[in-house]
């Protein structure tokens, strides 16, 4: 006798099996979207101009100085920065007609911040980690000491650093410009001592077991388990070197050990008689900021998870 059997019973969430229903639109998503994406528009629009502004020629900017878009189109602003154009093109389109040395002002600048930053984060490493790690008495008031000068504001350091590179003869040269900078800061040794109080004591007690020393337990244990946030820690401290401007302003004395942010305050300042390059000064600008721009693209999912990281402790 055959028998029949009746078919399962689909029920209507499964019947479009493999795709997930949308979720209903409702009036607060629409309002947080609109609000996004006014705050983005809001954000980018500065840049926007900075690029207008030097895709224009800087006598036409004058006389349009509320058109939205590129007012007399020209690449000429960047062959200016660049060192590219002659002195009568630079003065046709508005520049000083000076020359600005640029790629030197740009290899100081890269010296000056990845050096400062390299000495930075590497002794404030070995601070935090023996503030985090290691047993020895007045630790945590001496921790508390050192971190009071982060209400230092910067400005009041800067004279008597002065004085000291003066004193010492480094007015114009990379060691002056740099001393200040290359060893532990309170903000760096704070951010990592944080993170090291987070790694197991089982896995250092193993390891003295196995007979490793402190040294040896820092650079082949801690550093490694630590590249994310000494990576973020690296990328904050070269942007903030790469923006410096005070330091290297009173001590960069001369080309060879000038930054390329006073660079730009020296262009600036070359005014023809119709007013300031502005042309030419945002197209150096945006010229100054593409090595961070890279620099944040190659390393931006590590500082994404090393915030992750950081939020779930």
């Amino acid at each position: 006798m055959a028998t029949t059997t009746a078919p399962a019973r689909i029920a209507p969430e499964q019947t479009a099996e493999g795709t997930r229903g949308r979720r209903p639109v409702s009036p607060g998503r629409v309002l947080a979207w609109a609000c996004m994406i006014i705050i983005i528009l809001v954000t980018l629009f500065p840049f926007y101009w900075i690029l207008r502004t030097s895709l224009s020629t800087s006598r036409s900017l004058f006389l349009e100085p509320g058109n939205p878009g590129p007012v007399d189109f020209t690449l000429g602003a960047y062959k200016r920065v660049l060192g590219l154009a002659s002195t009568a093109d630079a003065q046709a389109e508005g520049g000083s007609g000076a020359s600005v040395d640029f790629f030197l002002y740009l290899r100081n600048s890269v010296i000056f911040a990845v050096v400062a930053t390299a000495g930075q984060v590497f002794f404030s490493a070995l601070a935090a980690y023996a503030f985090a790690r290691l047993k020895w008495p007045g630790r945590d008031v001496v921790f508390f000491v050192f971190l009071t000068a982060l209400m230092v504001p910067p400005i009041f350091t800067a004279l008597p650093n002065f004085i000291l590179i003066k004193n010492l003869g480094l007015l114009g040269t990379f060691p002056g410009l740099i001393a200040p900078y290359f060893f532990m800061t309170p903000f760096a040794i704070f951010f990592l001592r944080q993170f090291f109080l987070g790694i197991s004591r089982e896995i250092e007690e193993a390891a003295k077991l196995d007979g490793a020393g402190h040294w040896r337990i820092f650079f082949g244990i801690v550093l490694p388990m630590s590249a994310a946030p000494i990576t973020t820690l690296a990328i904050l401290t070269l942007i903030n070197m790469w923006n410096e401007y005070l330091w290297p302003l009173l001590v960069g004395t001369n080309d060879q050990s000038r930054v390329l942010t006073v660079a730009l305050g020296v262009f600036k300042s070359q005014t023809p008689q119709t007013g300031p390059d502005w042309a030419g000064l945002m197209a150096a600008v945006l010229v100054a900021a593409l090595p961070l721009l890279i620099v944040f693209l190659v390393f931006a999912k590590r500082v994404v998870n090393s915030i992750g990281f950081s939020a779930g402790k």
